[in-house]
Order: C-alpha cells, then structure tokens, then sequence
C-alpha cells in the first residue's frame, strides 16, 4: 500500500544569507525526518531533504508541533509560499 505524502507546513520567510526556510507548521514532523518542497499552484516537486536541524527562537528542537512556527536549514533556495511535505 502507498502513502499519501502528508502535509506538514508552507514556507512563510527564507533567509538566504543562513539558508534557513521558516515553516508554518500544520503537522508534525522531526529531525531525521524527509521533506519535500513543493511550488504551491503548480505542484512541481523543487527538492526533497532530510532534515538536520530545527529552531525556534534559536532553540534547538528535536520535533515542529502544530502551531509552530520553526526554521529549518535547507540546501536550496524557497519562496515564500512553498508547500511542504513529509514522505
């Protein structure tokens, strides 16, 4: 059986100078966990990464709860608005 990919969050801000996306969380998810970033309108795939590291208020955290709001370091480039998804 396949799994839908589920949900997690839309990127709000990047910071490009740290390389850092800041995800709204809808969904929990935990470092280790694979993500993927998806163009919102057009659902064209951008990259999928495993995430290494979240913060919140320069705090590492081991899980994003629902509600939050968290940065993630990324290895590429996201737009505000970017849906995310764990797979």
């Amino acid at each position: 059986m396949i799994m839908a990919d589920k949900k997690v969050g839309k990127v709000s801000h990047y910071y490009n100078h740290l390389g850092v996306a800041i995800i709204e969380v809808k969904s929990p998810f935990s470092v280790g966990d694979t993500l993927k970033f998806v163009k919102h309108g057009t659902g064209e795939e951008l990259f999928q990464q495993a995430i290494s590291s979240i913060q919140e208020e320069h705090k590492q955290l081991e899980k994003a709860a629902k509600g939050q709001s968290v940065g993630v370091k990324v290895d590429k480039i996201v737009h505000e608005g970017v849906e995310v998804y764990k797979i």
